[in-house]
Formats: C-alpha cells, sequence, structure tokens
C-alpha cells in the first residue's frame, strides 16, 4: 500500500481492531477494561491528539494528505497468572478472574461396574437360550415321550417312523368280550383300530422354540398321549356280527301244522346284545391298551301269553276238522283241511293273543279253475326266450276270486269256528305286468351275461337258486332304479328260504337267506359288463377266490343292498338260469357299446391272516385268505377307440381269519 508504513508484529491482539473513538480527541475510548488490563497498552497518557478544529497543519507541521499515521507504541506483555490483584484474587492470562476449581469426588467402583456386568449378563442369557434353540430347532422338541416312547430330537418323519414301530404293535392288542360268559376276541383290524401318527406327533412342539419349551427340553419332559382313532362303521359292524351269534330274540307264542296236527309253540323270553353299549365298551377298550370288557345282555320279552296259546291251540284244531266250502253261484269248490294247515297259521296280533293268519293267494291257486275257467284268468306280460330270440307273451286282464275279501272271512271262521261254507266274490283282475310295459323296449338281444360257480350241496345253494326263480322275467324299465333287497324282499322261510352261513362283520353266522350275496355278485357283473349305471354297492370283507377281486357285492336285508340304474333308453330283461353248482344271470336289451373291460391294478400292501381255534357248538369253520387292495376301473369301448371311462374302484380287503372248529360233532 502506497505511503503504508511497516507493519509490527501483532502482538496486541487489540492492535488490529479498531476502537470505538472519542468525538473530540479521536481517541479510542476505552471503556469497561477487564480488571488487570492498563490502558497504557494504547499509548502514553500525556500524548494528544489534534483536537477536531485544528488545521492539518498543526499535525506535525506536514502536510495533511501525504502525512502518516502515528507510530504504533511498543507492545506490552501480558499480565502473567501468577500475578495477583492487590486483592489477591487470581486472574487469567486475560485479565479474567480465575474461577476457583472444584474437584467432585470419584464415583465408587461398584456404580461403575454395574452397567457393565448387566450387559455381560443378558448377553450371556441370550446365548443360553439362542444356541440350544438353534440346536433343537427343526425336530421334536428333547424329552418329548408319547405312551413311553422317546421321540424328543428326531425330525418329524424320524419320529413317525419310531412310534409305527414301537407304539403301533402295543396299540394293536385284542379285546376279549365277555357275552354272557362266552369269551369273542376281537381284533384292532375288525374294529378298524388306527394309530394318527400325524395327529399325535402334531400335538408336540417343534420348529424353533420358545425360552420356555428351550428349558423344558434340557430339563423335564413333556408327556403326550398317543391319539388313536376307531372306525365307527367297521367296529359297528363286528359288533353286529358279534349280536348275530350271541342274540337270542323273545320268541312269540304261535300255532302252526305238521300235516293235519296243530303244533304250539310256546312264548320264551330271549336276550339281545346291547349295540350301542358294545360299541362303546369295546371303542374304549382299544382306546385304553386292549384288555377284557364285559358286554351287556338285555332282556326281550314277548307280547303272547301262554294262556292266549292254548286258547289258539282249541281254535286250530277245530279250523282242520272239516273242509272249508267256497261257492259261486251253482259252482262249489271245497278247501280240504290240508289245503287250510298247509296255509293256516295263529301269530301274534300284538295285544297278547293270537290271530289267524291264512293265505287264500296260495290257498286258491288248486281250487280256483273250479270256480273261474283258466281262460278267465289274468297274465302278465313277460318275454319267453324261443329259437335263442326273446319272444313278447303279452299281458291279460281277467276274472278272479277276490283273495282278500276271502281271507277275511276265513279268518272269521277260523277265529270263532262260525259257519263254515262262504260265498266269494268274482273280480276283474289286472295283471301285474301291462304289456305296455315291456313293448317296443329294444329287448332283442344278449348284452351281457355273468355265471358264478359254488360248490354242490350246500345249504346256501337253495338261497341262491330261489333268488334265480324270484327274478326270472322280471324286466327293468328305462330310466328305472333296480333294488335287489326292494324286489325280492325280506328272505323269510315261508318264502322258501332257508338258514344258512353269512359273513357278517367278521363273523360266519347263520341267518335265513344266507348266501344271497353270490347272487347279488353274479347279477352286479352282468350289469357292469352291460353298461349300466352303478347306484349303490357294498364290497365284501373278504376276499373270496370264486368272485372276481374287486367286483364283488355283500348283501344283507334291509340294508346292505345292490342298486343300478338302467340309463339306457331300452328296457331290460333279466333271465337266469342255476345247476347244482352254478348260477347264470343274463340280460337282454340293446347294446350300446362294442366292448366294456374291468382294468385291474396290481394286488399291493398283503396283509396275513390269523389262525384260530373255536369250540362254540355253533362255531363255522372259515379259510384263511390274506387281505389286499386292488383298484378296478370299467373302460368303454365304442367303434374300436374308448368312450369313457368309470372313477377308479379302490377294493381293501381284510384278512380273512382261518377258523378251526373243535367242537364234537354230535352222533
Amino acid at each position: 500500500m502506497r505511503n503504508a508504513g511497516p507493519i509490527e508484529s501483532p502482538t496486541d491482539p487489540f492492535a488490529s481492531v479498531p476502537l470505538p473513538t472519542s468525538a473530540v480527541t479521536r481517541r479510542p475510548r476505552i471503556e469497561g477494561l477487564p480488571p488487570g488490563v492498563s490502558r497504557d497498552i494504547f499509548g502514553p497518557p500525556d500524548r494528544q491528539e489534534p483536537r477536531q478544529d485544528q488545521g492539518p497543519s498543526d499535525q506535525g507541521g506536514s502536510s495533511g494528505k501525504g502525512a502518516l499515521p502515528p507510530v504504533a507504541q511498543p507492545a506490552q506483555p501480558w499480565p502473567v497468572a501468577s500475578e495477583r490483584e492487590p486483592s489477591g484474587q487470581s486472574v487469567t492470562a486475560f485479565g479474567m478472574p480465575e474461577r476457583p476449581v472444584v474437584y467432585e469426588p470419584e464415583p465408587p467402583r461398584r456404580r461403575r461396574l454395574l452397567p457393565g456386568l448387566v450387559v455381560v449378563v443378558l448377553t450371556l442369557a441370550a446365548l443360553a437360550y439362542v444356541v440350544p434353540a438353534v440346536l433343537m430347532s427343526g425336530s421334536v422338541l428333547r424329552g418329548t415321550r408319547v405312551g413311553g416312547v422317546d421321540i424328543g430330537g428326531l425330525t418329524v418323519t424320524q419320529a413317525a417312523d419310531k412310534l409305527r414301530t414301537e407304539l403301533g404293535s402295543r396299540l394293536s392288542k385284542p379285546v376279549v368280550a365277555d357275552i354272557g360268559g362266552e369269551k369273542e376276541t376281537i381284533q384292532a383290524d375288525e374294529a378298524g383300530l388306527d394309530l394318527d401318527v400325524v395327529g399325535t406327533i402334531g400335538q408336540a412342539p417343534s420348529g424353533f422354540p420358545s425360552p420356555i419349551e428351550v428349558w423344558r427340553g434340557l430339563t423335564g419332559t413333556t408327556e403326550l398321549q398317543p391319539r388313536i382313532s376307531v372306525d365307527s362303521a367297521q367296529l359297528t359292524r363286528t359288533v353286529e356280527g358279534l349280536a348275530e351269534s350271541v342274540d337270542k330274540r323273545a320268541v312269540e307264542g304261535r300255532v302252526a301244522f305238521m300235516g293235519l296236527q296243530p303244533r304250539a309253540r310256546q312264548p320264551e323270553d330271549g336276550v339281545l346284545l346291547d349295540r350301542d353299549d358294545a360299541v362303546s365298551k369295546i371303542n374304549d377298550a382299544f382306546l385304553g391298551g386292549g384288555g377284557s370288557v364285559v358286554l351287556t345282555l338285555r332282556p326281550a320279552k314277548p307280547t303272547t301269553t301262554p294262556e292266549a296259546v292254548t286258547a289258539a291251540l282249541a281254535k286250530a284244531k277245530a279250523a282242520v276238522a272239516t273242509p272249508l266250502t267256497l261257492t259261486l253261484g251253482t259252482r262249489q269248490a271245497q278247501l280240504s283241511p290240508a289245503l287250510i294247515a298247509a296255509n293256516l297259521t295263529y301269530v301274534s296280533d300284538g295285544d297278547g293273543g293270537l290271530t289267524p293268519a291264512f293265505d287264500a293267494e296260495k290257498a286258491l291257486v288248486p281250487v280256483e279253475s273250479s270256480l273261474v275257467d283258466a281262460a278267465q284268468q289274468p297274465r302278465d306280460a313277460t318275454y319267453e326266450i324261443v329259437n335263442g330270440s326273446p319272444v313278447l307273451v303279452p299281458a291279460r286282464a281277467g276274472r278272479g276270486v277276490n283273495d282278500k275279501l276271502l281271507a277275511r272271512d276265513a279268518e272269521r271262521v277260523f277265529a270263532s269256528s262260525g259257519q263254515r261254507t262262504i260265498p266269494v266274490r268274482l273280480g276283474t283282475v289286472a295283471p301285474a305286468v301291462q304289456t305296455s310295459q315291456v313293448q317296443g323296449l329294444g329287448i332283442k338281444e344278449v348284452v351281457a351275461e355273468m355265471t358264478t360257480t359254488f360248490d354242490c350241496c350246500q345249504t346256501r345253494v337253495k338261497n341262491i337258486q330261489r333268488m334265480a326263480q324270484e327274478l326270472d322275467g322280471h324286466v327293468v324299465k328305462p330310466g328305472e332304479t333296480f333294488s335287489l333287497n326292494g324286489t325280492l324282499g325280506e328272505r323269510t322261510v315261508e318264502d322258501g328260504y332257508v338258514e344258512a352261513g353269512q359273513i357278517v362283520g367278521g363273523r360266519m353266522v347263520g341267518i335265513v337267506g344266507g348266501g344271497g350275496s353270490q347272487f347279488a355278485t353274479t347279477l352286479y357283473n352282468a350289469m357292469y359288463f352291460g353298461g349300466f349305471e352303478d347306484v349303490a354297492h357294498q364290497p365284501m370283507e373278504y376276499y373270496a377266490p370264486r368272485y372276481p377281486a374287486g367286483r364283488d357285492v355283500a348283501l344283507l336285508h334291509p340294508d346292505v343292498d345292490l342298486k343300478w340304474r338302467n340309463d339306457s333308453e331300452h328296457g331290460v330283461l333279466l333271465k337266469t338260469a342255476f345247476t347244482d353248482t352254478s348260477v347264470t344271470v343274463v340280460l337282454w336289451s340293446t347294446k350300446r357299446y362294442d366292448k366294456i373291460e374291468a382294468v385291474e391294478s396290481e394286488r399291493r400292501d398283503f396283509t396275513e391272516f390269523r389262525r384260530e381255534t373255536s369250540s362254540a357248538a355253533n362255531c363255522l369253520p372259515t379259510v384263511g385268505e390274506r387281505g389286499f387292495t386292488i383298484d378296478v376301473t370299467r373302460v368303454f369301448h365304442d367303434d374300436g377307440k374308448i368312450v369313457k371311462k368309470d372313477e377308479k374302484l379302490t377294493t381293501e380287503y381284510r384278512p380273512q381269519a382261518q377258523l378251526t372248529c373243535t367242537a364234537a360233532v354230535p352222533g
């Protein structure tokens, strides 16, 4: 800078800072200096600044414009901290009074260590949980036991395998049922018992455990109860089989004839197995691990009384003492004592007494032609096979004796021993099957047939043959659903059926009409290959080699039935035939498919049968058969290609025990 003087080293911190000046003296106005700072730092006190009214010439005789500023005074040293004001107060380097230093006491050592200890403890606690939790994750919680089997630390798959191996066999213990002193052993498969492995393991803690679960896994055990399921439907069938073998139904009083001699049957008390109680007790026993149960037999009381039987016996003797005369105008016919006896019984009336029951329809068969010409009698429409083709035999209405009125009048005579001549009435009798119902239905060719075989001369053969007789010539109209039980009704001795062995609920029992499942199986397979719709059927529980696997049918009146629907536009004629060793069902209609086949899978999941012996007097032996599973699919072919398939039908056969009867055969 021009005319600038030499610049001194800035030792004075205020030298470069303009200070306020006096308006008179132009000297810096110094106010409020800190204590210990002398005013001399701004120059000698006797040096006067020129007054404002003086001219430039007054300033050292120099010209105003070229004059230099006054030379700065030498720098004054700062007071040192050791210097004290007269008051004795300490000052700082800047002259400020020195604040006294206050020394706080050092905190105790325990207070300084406490936060660190808390952090360490929390870290160790977290590690104590996280480390074992990670090791336990992905498996069943350690210490978990099911029925005494330790599955802790195993994966779900390993736990399931271990439970099936070690626990499944223990839970399959049989139950021994005491029924009136008779012991019956019920196996687990007969009750449909099954270990629910998935449900059992589902109770066990798994996955990433909580702190509580980690603690329990390290220090204790978790006891779980195995979940067991019982197939209630299967157990009910098993109990029904037990009941069939132990039930002794109440016997009602009755009077029937043996030849011309009336025979009285006195009423008798009976006992019946309490089905609901038995299902409950056996179910609980299996869930409890097997053991023994005592099943309850309930008394069954007849309604008739011995006095009523005695009175009916006297009336029966009078009923066959002389013939019964039927009159129609000038015509007469007599029902002989033998004919009366063959069609008359005295049965319970439900109020304690016995009342006559007369089958007038059957009694009229040998004598009606004496009252009505055969040409006047009605005839049902049907088909006869002539030279290998079905020929329609038309229906015909006719005249006949009103059998219902005759039965009513005859029963009055047999109940009161009144007048033995009965006037009969004729009426128009319509055929049961009209021609219009069966003609024009396209019944022209065989669409399917099936034959099954059996051993000769068994009691059950009579029932099979009787079913075939009753269904021969039956016509199923288009859209109609056929029911085998509905068509045949209850099988009774009066209808020509006999008692024979049949498996019910896993046991061979004797029932009237036993063996009918073979006829049902034969009819089912004819329907199957005829291509008709399967509405309802129940496979047999056990496999029998004489039937096609996966295509057999159980039959038991009234609940276990065979139903199928004629889903074609044509009628279906059932024709049957039988020999001493076989039965055949042929279906006549119009073919809709070139071929229908049953595609079978390989047999799988085999289960072995057990061997048993029985000394019961009513024991019926059985041949052991392994259980297995098979799939069957019905496939329809037409024009050389598959046109449709039924849903796959899976049949699971249970193993049938081999039963050996050890009771002595009476000589």
